[in-house]
């Protein structure tokens, strides 16, 4: 019989290269999540903020960031395609629809970035500006249709997707995309809120309330349903030992939600700006976590594992130094650009 380590999780002798980049590849959508994330929730937020003068603001605040940001998703597409090349031909033909409307989203997104600045009239401002709400809210959802598709599990036969163009709809799939819409405007609002000042900030922080209250209750709903759409799930979840670890998440969850809701009311202390922002990525890291909790070592529930969806050995040893290499060059390019453009941005600066 096989033993197992961790709970059953990684059969003792398998390759390990495999394991490191599926960690690799947590870590790399991970990023790309909370960079993107936050000003992808910016665009959504158009929806709510009409003043142009506080719009400027609040693309000014990632106008430095915002492409870079996206680096994180060209990577992880490189890497699932070098690594797991088998996940890879059965994950797009699954989700083909929507990976075509994000990318569109994004393409548009970023037109209407740049071109809302050189717009020669307010109308022709307006419209860029619908534009970019537009692109945002497309491709926020198609992200978390794309979550709730995979997680509610994909056909595959003989190494190949089995399904049709239109598998992934369903409730879950629709209530995850809602749910990254919120989320991600959750993260612009607390973002904007340790950014900007004044007016903007206060009608932020008031936002940011309303999607916090909102965001616990995504949690519960989707806490107590993705354990039901696979008996795998369920047991790590709800049978012992794994309900252990199954605690932690709801725990870290509140204590994050105090400290959001303490500092969300607090506007006497400069710190208190940033505190709400690192606790809205704090849940999008529990929930990223629970996500790799419930369906690893599969990496296309309910039926490829990582090492079944490997790369062969020789093609992972020659990508592995290269991505361990541009890791941290990304990182710190990233956090250059961060440390540069840090502090306030107030009204009347301009993007060029």
């Amino acid at each position: 019989m096989l033993h197992t380590l961790s709970f059953g999780l990684i059969p003792v002798g398998a390759p390990w290269l495999p394991v490191a980049f599926a960690l690799i590849m947590a870590f790399i959508i991970l990023m790309y999540v909370l960079l993107d994330g936050f000003d992808l929730g910016i665009g959504v937020l158009f929806a709510l903020e009409r003043d142009p003068a506080n719009r400027d603001v609040m693309v000014n605040s990632i106008a430095p960031v915002w492409d870079g940001n996206e680096t994180w998703l060209v990577l992880g597409g490189s890497t699932l395609y070098g690594a797991f090349p088998e996940a890879y031909s059965v994950i797009l033909p699954a989700v083909y629809p929507l990976v075509i409307l994000m990318l569109m989203g994004l393409i548009f997104r970023g037109t209407a970035f740049e071109f809302r600045f050189r717009a020669p009239s307010e109308k022709l401002r307006r419209l860029w500006d619908w534009g970019f709400l537009a692109g945002s809210v497309v491709a926020s959802f198609c992200q978390g249709a794309i979550l709730g598709g995979i997680m509610q599990g994909t056909a595959i036969s003989n190494s190949a997707y089995a399904g049709g163009a239109l598998n992934w709809i369903s409730p879950f799939s629709m209530f995850c995309g809602v749910a990254v819409v919120i989320g991600y405007a959750l993260l612009g609002a607390t973002w904007i809120i340790w950014r900007a000042s004044g007016p903007l900030q206060l009608a932020m922080r008031g936002y940011a309330k309303g999607l916090g209250v909102a965001m616990l209750g995504l949690f519960a709903v989707v806490g107590l349903w993705s354990p039901f759409l696979n008996p795998d799930f369920y047991h790590r979840w709800f049978v012992y030992p794994g309900i252990y670890a199954t605690a932690v998440a709801p725990l870290c969850v509140l204590v994050l939600a105090y400290f959001f809701f303490t500092h969300l009311q607090r506007k006497d202390v400069a710190r208190a700006d940033k505190i709400p922002f690192f606790c809205a990525l704090g849940w999008f890291v529990v929930s990223f976590g629970g996500l790799g909790y419930s369906i690893f070592p599969q990496i296309v529930p309910p039926g490829l594992n990582i090492w079944q969806a490997a790369a062969p050995l020789p093609s992972e040893q020659f990508l592995f130094p290269g991505v361990v290499i541009l890791l941290p060059i990304i990182l710190g390019y990233n956090m250059f650009a961060y440390y540069v453009f840090r502090g306030k941005i107030e009204h009347g600066a301009h993007y060029h």
